[in-house]
C-alpha cells in the first residue's frame, strides 16, 4: 500500500504527516530521517490497529480476516 507523507522544511528541522492517517506525524533533522521516522510511526500505528480490531472482534466470538483494496 501506498502513503502519502506531507513534508516542510522549519529551520533546522523537516516535519512531515502522513495524509491518509489521523495523528501520523513527525520530524527530522534531515528529509531523509524524517521520511524513515514517518515510514516507522506509520508501521507502528498500523499494527497498533491491526491489533486493536483483533481484539474487538475476538470479545465477539470467531471472526474472519477479509484484504479490502481501496
Amino acid at each position: 500500500m501506498t502513503y502519502t507523507a506531507v513534508i516542510r522544511q522549519e529551520g533546522d528541522w523537516w516535519i512531515g504527516w502522513v495524509q491518509e492517517m489521523s495523528g501520523i506525524n513527525s520530524q527530522g533533522e534531515s528529509r531523509e530521517e524524517l521520511l524513515e521516522n514517518l515510514r516507522e510511526a506509520l508501521t507502528e500505528a498500523i499494527e497498533m490497529n491491526r491489533e486493536e480490531a483483533k481484539i474487538a472482534a475476538t470479545g465477539a466470538g470467531s471472526f474472519e480476516e477479509v484484504e479490502l483494496v481501496a
